[in-house]
């Protein structure tokens, strides 16, 4: 670690320069989420269950995620996260086209 004012090598655990005096900034693995600008807020846990929820509300749920994914909100977070439950669905709606076309053409073979 160098210091920010002099450049000047720390030892390991230093709280000042020894080479010029400037105090060290001691970095803690928190962040405080007030200075995060709402655009780029992390979503907590209840929130990812909620929106699972509302998503999953028929119609509805589906008209919100839409505007959710195309815009309806600034977080980029919740953004992703419709965008993302979005193509889920895409690939779980080819999933069962697929499987009913295989489901109805074998039961077509069996007649």
């Amino acid at each position: 670690m160098y210091c920010e004012n002099c450049g000047n090598k720390l030892n390991e655990g230093a709280d000042v320069c020894l080479e010029c005096g400037h105090k060290v900034k001691k970095e803690t693995g928190n962040i405080n989420i007030q200075n995060i600008p709402n655009e780029y807020r992390p979503i907590s846990m209840w929130g990812y269950f909620g929106y699972e929820i509302l998503f999953a509300i028929p119609f509805i749920g589906w008209i919100i995620l839409l505007v959710f994914a195309f815009g309806g909100t600034s977080n980029i977070n919740v953004k992703n996260f419709a965008r993302s439950y979005f193509c889920f669905l895409i690939v779980l709606i080819v999933i069962i086209l697929i499987f009913s076309a295989v489901v109805a053409g074998t039961a077509a073979t069996m007649a």
